[in-house]
């Protein structure tokens, strides 16, 4: 019976191990280049995605770049460690404060917020930022080369909404 005990015991603490393994997203893995190349409507270069731990948590980030430059997709996930140096909902205050007017975006994690601009001179194409926190979880998604901004945060909002299921 003790023998039972200690297994499931063991056995309860490796299932731990792995459900909270499985919250540590790889961006590149759930948005990967096929689907990349479908957002941005062409052709995009390998990326060479980066995930790993830092002094405050946990980051994983992946650039696409179209073959032809115009386009691109960068996603950017950084979940805090608890007790870490800045948290999420701070994080994005931050940005909100450094980064012009941002506007409010419903329906996403716990706060959204987004920021457009660019492309009103025919010279620099038109930048698209999300910004979404989730508990401790901060995502940036941005697009460029989008003319549309409300094409730009549908595309967004869905590359979000992936990335979220993974939470």
């Amino acid at each position: 019976m003790k023998k039972i005990f200690v297994g499931a015991a063991l056995a309860l603490i490796c299932m731990r191990f792995v459900v909270a393994a499985d919250t540590r997203i790889d961006v590149s893995r759930v948005i990967d280049k096929t689907e990349a190349e479908s957002i941005l409507g062409v052709r995009v270069k390998n990326s060479t995605p980066r995930s790993g731990d830092g002094k405050d948590g946990y980051y994983s980030k992946c650039n696409y770049y179209s073959a032809i430059p115009g386009k691109s997709l960068v996603l950017r996930l950084h979940q805090a460690a608890a007790g870490g140096a800045i948290d999420p909902q701070k994080e994005l205050e931050l940005v909100a404060a450094s980064g012009g007017s941002m506007k409010p975006v419903e329906g996403l994690g716990d706060k959204a917020q987004m920021f457009s601009g660019g492309g009103d001179n025919g010279v620099v194409s038109r930048v698209f930022m999300l910004y979404v926190v989730k508990g401790n979880a901060f995502i940036m998604i941005g697009l460029r080369g989008i003319a549309d901004e409300s094409l730009a945060l549908e595309k967004a909002k869905d590359v979000a909404q992936k990335l979220l299921q993974h939470l």
